[in-house]
C-alpha cells in the first residue's frame, strides 16, 4: 500500500491583533461612553432623519407628478386663453383637458363676501389623473349641473363656514347665481395652484363664461392637460410643440418635473435643516472628545501596561482608535435606524393631513452621507486626546493622577485632524445645494468655535488673575475655573453654542413675525382690487372715494408677462444666480406708467419724458439687474398676451418692496403696450389703519356694485403667509432642538467626565473639614459664574447672526428684540447651575476612606 502525504489544514485566519484587542477590551462593556452613543446617534439621526423626508418628499413629486399636473405635460398661459391652431398642435400628441383658475368674489345672498380660488374644469374630463372627493359622492357632471338655469358648483368646506351657508344655498359670481351642490374633500392637483388666499370653489367652464369674469387683460390661468399614449417619451412631444407653436409663451410642466420651484424650495429648505443636524453632531463632537478623555484617563494603567512590555506608542493609539470608531459605529447605526424609520413614521401618523405627496422610503445616498458625517467627526474629535497617549512616557502616565501631562498629539495625529476637517468641509460643501450657504456656515461655525474658545482661556486668565476671595466657597469657585483639568473649556464651548443657536433662532422669529403681523399691517395697504375693467376704472376710483373720503387710493394698470430672452439670449440658456432665478421663471405682473411710481427711486439713467415714453422703453429693479447682469441700453422681451414684445432698460431703480404698495419689477414706457386689453389694479390706505368693520363695509360695497371685481383683505393674505412661516419655523425649531438637547448632553458629559478629579477634591476638602453646604456652594458659583459668561457671548454672538439672516439675507428690517433671547441666555444659566449641582451631588455624598487608600 502506497501512503499518501496528506497537507496539514491550514490555520484559522485570524483578526488582526490591534482589532482582537480591541474587541476582548468592549466585553467589558460601554460604560462612560453614554453620552458618546447619545450624541453621534443624535447628530447621525437629524441628519439622515432629515434627508430621509426629503428624498420622501422628491420622490412623491416624481411619482405623483401625473396627478400633481393633471396629466403628462401642462401648458399654461396666463390673461388669455391659446388660440384655435394652438390647441389643435396640443390636441395632436394626446387627450387635451383644460382647466381655467382665476380669484372671484362670492357673495351670499345675505351680502357678506369672500375672496375663492375659482377652478372651472370640463366635467366630462376632469379629473384626468388621479381622484375628485367629493361629498357626496357623485359624478362630476351631476354636480356642476345646471338646475333651473342655474349652474352648480363645489365648495372647500371653509366657504361655508366663512359666509354660514349650507350645500343647495346659492351664492353669486360677478352678479351670476350658482348653486353649492356640495363640498371638496380631496382636490388631486391642489399642489399645481400655489398658495391660495381663498377657499377653493370648482365650477364649470360654461358657467365661468356665464359669469363674464373672463375679459381681455384678466387676471386667469388657462392650463392645457395633455394625456399622452402609454409609453410615449416625454421630449420628442415637448420639441413637437415647441417648434410648432414658438411664440405661445407657454409656461410648461411635465409629469417628471411637476413643480420645479417647488422640488427648489425642498432642496433648499432641506440644505438649511441639514445644516442645523450638522451643528449638533459638531456639538456632539465636543461630547465625543470629552468621553474620549476620560476613556484614555480611565485607560492609564492600561496604556502603561503595554507601553512597558514594548508596545509602541502608534500601536496604543491604533488598539483605542479601533475601540472607539467601533463604538461610534455603534451609535451611528443607531442614528441611521432612526433616521431611516422617520419618513415611514411621518407617514404613519400625518398621511391624512400631509398636503404633499410622500413616497416613503430608504434613501441609501442620503444615509451612506449622514453615516460618513457621525464617523468623520467621531474621528475628528477622538484623535486628539487619542494621540496624547503616543508619546507620554509610562512614569508620566501613572504620574497623571496628580500631574496631568500636557503633551502635544505628534504631527501625524494633527495632520490626521486636519484631514478628517477638511474632509468634513469638503462632504458639507460638495452635496449642498447652495454652496455658498454651505462655506458662509462652515466659515461662521469655525468663528465660534475659535470665539467660544477665546473666551475660555479668557475667563481661565481673568479667574487666575483676580484677587483671591476671602472667603473660602468663592476662593474655591474661581481656583475650579482655572485650575488643570478645570471644565471650563468644555461647558464653554458646548452651552456657548447652544445659547448662540437659541438666541439667534429667536431673534429671526421674532423679527419675521413682527414683519408680518405688525410693521406690514401699518404701511401696507388695507385692500387690494383686482381685473378692474379699465373701462369702469373712474367710476371704481369714484365709488371707493365716496365709501372712504379720507383713504388714499392708487390704481395702475396691470397685464402678466413672461420674460423670454435679455439682451437676445432666450431664457431657457441663462444660468442666472439662484436669488433672481425666480423673474425668469414663470409669468411677472408688469405694468406701465407716465411717471415714476411712488416707493422707487432711479439710481441709474433718468425717467422719461412724454416724446421718450411714446417708444419701446422699460424701467428694471435695480438689484435684480445687477444679479442678471442687465444694465442701461441692454434689452428686455416678454411674452404678453402671446406677443413678444422687446424694450431698451432705459433706467434702473431701487424698489421698497416690504410697504406691499403697488410696485412691480418692470415697470414699462405707455408706448410700449398702446392699445392692448388690460385691467386696472388699485390699492385703498386707510388713514387710521387695519380697520375691519370699514373693510367689510367697503367689500361688500364692491361686491354688490362691482361684482367682476376681485377684492383681497392684506390681512387675509398675511396670515395665510403667516401660517405657513410658522409651519416652517415649527421644523426649524424642531432640527434646533436637536443641536440645543446635543449640547445638554455635552454639559452632562463635561460634568461626568471631570467626576473623577471633583471626586478627590471633594474627599480631600471633607477631610479637611469643608461641610456639604459649602462644597455645593463653591460648585454652584463655578457654574453660574461659566453660565453667564456663556450666556453674555451668546447673546452678543447670536445677535450678530441674528441681524445677518434677517437683514442680508432675508432682506427685512431688524429689530433687536431681547425677550426672548434674554429668556434663552437665562435659561442656559439656570441649567449650566442645575445639572453641574446634579453632577456633583453624588460625589459629596462618597465616603472618604476608599479613596484616600487609592491616593
Amino acid at each position: 500500500m502506497h501512503g499518501t502525504l496528506t497537507r496539514p489544514d491550514p490555520a484559522p485566519r485570524r483578526n488582526p491583533l490591534v482589532l482582537r484587542l480591541a474587541l476582548r477590551e468592549l466585553r467589558g462593556g460601554l460604560s462612560g461612553f453614554g453620552v458618546f452613543l447619545a450624541c453621534i446617534a443624535l447628530g447621525v439621526a437629524a441628519i439622515a432623519g432629515i434627508a430621509s423626508v426629503s428624498r420622501s418628499l422628491s420622490d412623491g413629486l416624481g411619482r405623483e407628478g401625473r396627478r400633481i399636473i393633471g396629466g403628462d405635460l401642462s401648458y399654461s398661459l396666463v390673461n388669455r386663453e391659446a388660440t384655435p391652431e394652438e390647441r389643435a398642435v396640443l390636441a395632436r400628441e394626446g387627450r387635451l383637458d383644460v382647466v381655467a383658475s382665476l380669484r372671484a368674489m362670492a357673495v351670499a345672498p345675505v351680502g357678506d363676501a369672500a375672496l375663492v380660488e375659482l377652478k372651472a374644469v370640463d366635467p366630462a374630463t376632469y379629473p384626468a389623473a388621479g381622484d375628485l372627493v367629493t361629498e357626496p359622492q357623485a359624478p362630476l357632471a351631476d354636480l356642476l349641473a345646471g338646475t333651473d338655469g342655474v349652474p352648480g358648483a363645489l365648495a372647500d368646506p371653509a366657504l361655508l363656514t366663512r359666509l354660514d351657508l349650507k350645500p343647495g344655498d346659492r351664492i353669486t359670481l360677478a352678479g351670476h347665481p350658482v348653486t353649492l351642490r356640495g363640498t371638496i374633500l380631496s382636490e388631486p392637483d391642489k399642489i399645481a395652484g400655489g398658495i391660495g388666499f381663498g377657499p377653493r370653489l370648482i365650477v364649470s367652464q360654461e358657467a365661468l363664461r356665464g359669469t363674464g369674469l373672463v375679459q381681455p387683460g384678466s387676471l386667469s390661468r388657462w392650463s392645457y392637460r395633455v394625456q399622452l399614449p402609454p409609453g410615449t417619451a416625454l421630449e420628442p412631444v415637448e420639441a413637437r410643440i415647441a417648434q410648432a407653436s414658438p411664440e405661445a409663451g407657454w409656461s410648461i410642466r411635465s409629469r417628471s418635473n411637476a413643480d420645479p420651484r417647488f422640488a427648489q424650495s425642498i432642496e433648499r429648505f432641506t440644505q438649511f435643516l441639514t445644516l442645523v443636524g450638522l451643528t449638533a453632531l459638531i456639538v456632539g463632537g465636543v461630547g465625543v472628545a470629552n468621553a474620549v478623555h476620560a476613556f484614555v484617563e480611565r485607560k492609564r494603567g492600561s496604556i502603561a501596561t503595554l507601553k512597558s512590555i514594548g508596545a509602541p506608542g502608534s500601536t496604543v493609539v491604533a488598539l483605542y482608535l479601533t475601540q472607539v470608531m467601533l463604538i461610534a459605529g455603534l451609535g451611528t447605526l443607531v442614528g441611521l435606524a432612526v433616521g431611516a424609520s422617520l419618513p415611514f413614521l411621518v407617514e404613519a401618523l400625518f398621511s391624512e393631513s400631509l398636503p404633499l405627496p410622500l413616497n416613503p422610503s430608504l434613501a441609501p445616498g442620503e444615509l451612506a452621507l449622514a453615516a460618513a458625517y457621525g464617523l468623520i467627526t467621531a474621528f475628528a474629535f477622538a484623535i486628539t486626546p487619542l494621540g496624547r497617549a503616543h508619546d507620554v512616557p509610562v512614569s508620566g502616565l501613572f504620574r497623571d493622577t496628580v500631574d496631568p501631562a500636557r503633551v502635544a498629539p505628534r504631527r501625524r495625529y494633527r495632520i490626521a485632524l486636519a484631514l478628517a476637517l477638511a474632509l468634513l468641509v469638503g462632504l458639507s460643501v460638495a452635496t449642498a445645494f447652495d454652496r455658498r450657504v454651505a462655506m458662509i456656515f462652515i466659515a461662521a461655525a469655525g468663528i465660534a468655535f475659535a470665539l467660544l474658545h477665546g473666551v475660555a482661556l479668557g475667563l481661565m486668565a481673568a479667574a487666575r488673575r483676580l484677587p483671591h476671595p476671602a472667603r473660602a466657597a468663592p476662593r474655591m469657585a474661581l481656583a475650579n475655573l482655572h485650575r488643570p483639568g478645570a471644565l471650563t473649556p468644555t461647558i464653554v464651548l458646548s452651552l456657548g453654542l447652544g445659547v448662540t443657536l437659541l438666541v439667534t433662532l429667536s431673534l429671526i422669529d421674532a423679527n419675521v413675525r413682527r414683519t408680518i403681523s405688525a410693521t406690514l399691517p401699518a404701511k401696507a395697504p388695507n385692500l387690494f382690487f383686482l381685473d378692474i375693467p379699465s373701462r369702469d376704472a373712474d367710476r371704481f376710483r369714484e365709488s371707493l372715494r365716496a365709501q372712504a373720503p379720507a383713504a388714499k387710493i392708487e390704481d395702475v394698470p396691470m397685464m402678466r408677462g413672461r420674460i423670454v430672452a435679455l439682451n437676445g439670449v432666450p431664457v431657457r440658456q441663462i444660468r442666472p444666480p439662484e436669488d433672481a432665478a425666480w423673474v425668469l421663471d414663470g409669468d411677472r405682473g408688469v405694468t406701465y406708467a407716465e411717471a415714476a411710481p411712488e416707493g422707487t427711486r432711479v439710481v441709474d439713467g433718468r425717467w422719461w419724458d412724454a416724446g421718450e415714453g411714446a417708444g419701446h422703453l422699460v424701467s428694471f429693479e435695480a438689484d435684480l439687474a445687477k444679479l442678471l447682469g442687465l444694465k442701461v441700453g441692454d434689452t428686455v422681451t416678454v411674452n404678453v398676451l402671446g406677443r413678444d414684445v422687446t424694450a431698451t432698460i432705459f433706467n434702473l431703480r431701487k424698489v421698497e418692496w416690504r410697504n406691499l404698495g403697488i410696485n412691480f419689477v418692470m415697470v414699462f414706457s405707455p408706448g410700449t403696450f398702446k392699445g392692448a386689453p388690460h385691467s386696472d389694479l388699485a390699492t385703498l390706505s386707510l388713514p387710521g389703519g387695519p380697520d375691519a368693520a370699514t373693510e367689510n363695509r367697503i367689500l361688500r360695497g364692491v361686491a354688490k356694485d362691482f361684482p367682476s371685481v376681485t377684492s383681497v383683505r392684506v390681512k387675509d393674505a398675511l396670515d395665510a403667509v403667516g401660517d405657513l412661516v410658522s409651519r416652517l419655523v415649527l421644523a426649524i425649531r424642531g432640527a434646533s432642538g436637536v443641536a440645543i438637547l446635543a449640547s445638554l448632553l455635552v454639559l452632562g458629559g463635561a460634568v461626568a467626565a471631570g467626576h473623577r478629579a471633583r471626586l478627590y477634591d471633594a474627599v480631600v476638602l471633607k477631610v479637611l473639614g469643608a461641610s456639604r453646604s459649602r462644597l455645593l456652594t463653591a460648585y454652584a458659583l463655578e457654574y453660574a459664574a461659566l453660565g453667564l459668561a456663556t450666556a453674555v457671548f451668546g447673546l452678543l454672538a447670536g445677535s450678530l447672526a441674528g441681524w445677518v439672516i434677517v437683514a442680508k439675507v432675508m432682506h427685512l428690517e431688524f429689530r433687536l428684540d431681547l425677550s426672548g433671547a434674554l429668556l434663552a441666555a437665562g435659561a442656559a444659566v439656570a441649567l449650566a447651575v442645575l445639572l453641574g449641582l446634579a453632577g456633583t451631588a453624588r460625589i459629596l455624598g462618597q465616603k472618604p476612606a476608599p479613596y484616600l487608600r487609592e491616593l
